[in-house]
C-alpha cells in the first residue's frame, strides 16, 4: 500500500505493521548490557535522515523527577520557581509544561497556586499512578493531560512487573482507556526505552495506542524515556541505543505526530543534551528537562542548557529571557540552599570565571576573547577572575575593576601603583606558603589599606 507521507510529502510504502513478539523469556540485549562491563556502543550502518520539526520546545519535570532527588520543595519554592520558568520560557511558550505530583495535600496546594498565577506558560501537567481514581482526581483539578508510566523494557516487565509482554500490553492499553474515560488526555512514559526490544514490543505497542487514541478522539503523547541515560547520539548506531533511530522509529513505524512525541533522558553517561538534541534533530517537538539537570542519580537533561541549544539551532531566544537562569541559580543557592557544582555551565560559580592570568589579560583588553559569548548580557553575569598565585597584573586589575563596578572613567590597569603594591602583597603571600586562593573580603581589605582611602566610598 502507498501512501503520501505527511512528513516528506513523497509516497511511501506502509506495507508491514510490526505485531507483538510475546517472548518466553527476557530479551536482556546481553552483548551490549553485559553489566559486569561497560555498556557497548553496536553499529549497524543504518542511517536515518534528520527531520527537525517546524516547531520545537522544552517541557519540564523539576517538580516531578527532580524532586525525588532533593529535599522536597515547600509550596513556595515551588510557586517561585514556577514563575521564575515562565519568565525564562518568555510569552510564545518556548518552556511548554510543566509536571506536578498529585499524590498529597502540598502538592496539589502547589499546583493549585501556581493554577492561580494565571500564566499560560508553562502549563500545568501531571504526574499519577495509572488508576482510575487519580485520573478522577486529575480531572477535578481541571488538568488536561497526565503522564501515566508504562515501562517498556523486558528489564521492567519481567523482572519487577512479572507479567509478560502480552499481560503487560493489555493492563497499559486497559489504563489509557481508563483515562480516555475519564476525559483526560495521556502521556505515556515508555520507561527504559533504550534496553527495549523496539520492533517486538515498542512499536506495537505504541501501534495500538495510536489506533486507541484515533478511535477514542482523544490525543497521545508517546514520551520515549532513556531512563539509565544509555542512549547515544551517533549516526548509524543500532537499536535499542540509537536516540535517531528511536524517534524515527516510532514516527515512521508507528505514526506519532512530532507534536506528540516527547524525549526524557538521563545522565548517567554524560550525553543528556546530546542527545536532546539529537531528538530534536530527528523529529520530537519537545524534550524533556529539570532546571540545573536535578534528577534521579547523575539527573536529567538541564533545562538551561536546553535553551541554549534551543537558540543555537533557532538562530533565536523567541522571547525567552535567559537572564532568568541566573535568578533561578541564585534562587537554589539561597533560597533552598542547593549546592551548584562551582564549574556547571551558566550556573555555576566558576561559569566564566578565569584563574589564569594569561586570561585574564585578554578579558582585560577585550572580554570576547575569553568569554563564550556576552554573558553580561545574556545571564547577567561578567566574566569574573578569581586572584591567586598565577593571577598576574591584568588578573588583579581586571577584579578590581569588576569587584567594584568600576566605569570606564575609574578603572585601573595593570600599572597602576595600586595594583603593583597589591601584586607584590599576593605573591609575599604565596612565596611564605600559602595554597588557597585569596578571598573577596581579604582583598578587599587590603586595597582599601593600600588605596589610602581611594576606594573608601566603595
Amino acid at each position: 500500500m502507498l501512501e503520501i507521507s505527511g512528513k516528506t510529502n513523497l509516497l511511501e510504502q506502509k506495507t508491514y505493521r510490526y505485531a507483538l513478539q510475546d517472548v518466553p523469556e527476557a530479551n536482556l540485549y546481553r552483548d551490549i548490557y553485559p553489566y559486569d562491563e561497560v555498556p557497548r556502543v553496536a553499529f549497524n550502518h543504518r542511517r536515518v535522515p534528520i527531520g527537525m520539526p517546524e516547531e520545537i520546545w522544552i517541557t519540564d519535570t523539576s517538580f516531578r523527577d527532580g524532586q525525588q532527588s532533593v529535599e522536597p520543595y515547600s509550596v513556595k519554592q515551588i510557586v517561585d520557581l514556577y514563575k521564575l520558568m515562565s519568565k525564562l520560557g518568555g510569552p510564545y511558550g518556548v518552556i511548554r509544561q510543566t509536571e506536578f505530583f498529585v499524590y498529597s495535600q502540598k502538592d496539589r496546594e502547589a499546583l493549585e497556586k501556581c493554577q492561580q498565577l494565571g500564566l499560560r506558560f508553562p502549563e500545568i501537567t501531571t504526574w499519577i499512578r495509572a488508576s482510575r481514581e487519580d485520573f478522577k482526581l486529575v480531572k477535578d483539578l481541571g488538568i488536561r493531560e497526565t503522564g501515566i508510566l508504562v515501562s517498556c523494557s523486558d528489564y521492567h516487565i519481567f523482572k519487577k512487573m512479572k507479567m509478560t509482554r502480552k499481560q503487560v500490553m493489555d493492563y497499559y492499553l486497559q489504563t489509557v482507556s481508563d483515562a480516555f474515560e475519564a476525559g483526560v488526555m495521556p502521556r505515556c512514559h515508555l520507561e527504559d526505552i533504550t534496553r527495549a526490544d523496539f520492533y517486538g514490543f515498542v512499536v506495537p505497542f505504541v501501534n495500538e495506542l495510536m489506533k486507541m487514541s484515533e478511535d477514542a478522539g482523544i490525543p497521545v503523547k508517546i514520551r520515549a524515556c532513556d531512563t539509565m541515560g544509555y542512549g547515544v547520539p551517533y549516526t548509524e548506531v543500532a537499536l535499542p541505543r540509537s536516540v535517531a533511530g528511536i524517534v524515527y522509529g516510532l514516527q515512521h513505524y508507528s505514526d506519532v505526530p512530532s507534536e506528540m512525541l516527547e524525549w526524557h533522558g538521563h545522565n548517567d553517561f554524560y550525553k543528556a543534551v546530546a542527545n536532546a538534541t539529537t531528538a530534536w534533530l530527528y523529529g520530537a517537538c519537545a524534550v524533556n528537562c529539570s532546571l540545573l539537570g536535578i534528577g534521579e542519580r547523575t539527573g536529567n537533561i538541564p533545562l538551561e542548557a536546553m535553551v541554549m541549544e534551543y537558540a543555537s539551532l533557532r538562530g533565536s531566544l523567541d522571547g525567552m529571557d535567559t537572564t532568568a537562569i541566573t535568578e533561578i541559580a541564585e534562587y537554589f543557592r539561597k533560597e533552598i540552599g542547593y549546592d551548584i557544582p562551582v564549574m556547571t555551565p551558566f550556573v555555576g560559580r566558576n561559569f566564566n570565571m578565569t584563574r589564569a592570568g594569561i586570561h585574564a589579560d585578554g578579558l582585560l583588553k577585550d572580554a570576547e576573547i575569553y568569554s563564550i559569548f556576552d554573558t553580561k548580557k545574556l545571564l547577567n553575569r561578567s566574566p569574573s577572575v578569581q586572584i591567586g598565585k598565577a593571577s598576574g597584573l591584568a588578573g588583579i586589575a581586571y577584579w578590581i575593576n569588576e569587584n567594584y563596578q568600576l566605569t570606564p572613567s575609574e578603572q585601573v590597569d595593570k600599572k597602576d601603583p595600586l595594583v603593583l603594591s597589591l601584586k607584590e602583597w599576593i605573591d609575599a603571600e604565596y612565596e611564605g606558603g600559602r595554597q588557597t586562593s585569596l578571598s573577596t573580603h581579604e582583598l578587599e581589605l587590603k586595597i582599601e589599606q593600600l588605596s589610602g582611602g581611594r576606594f573608601a566610598r566603595l
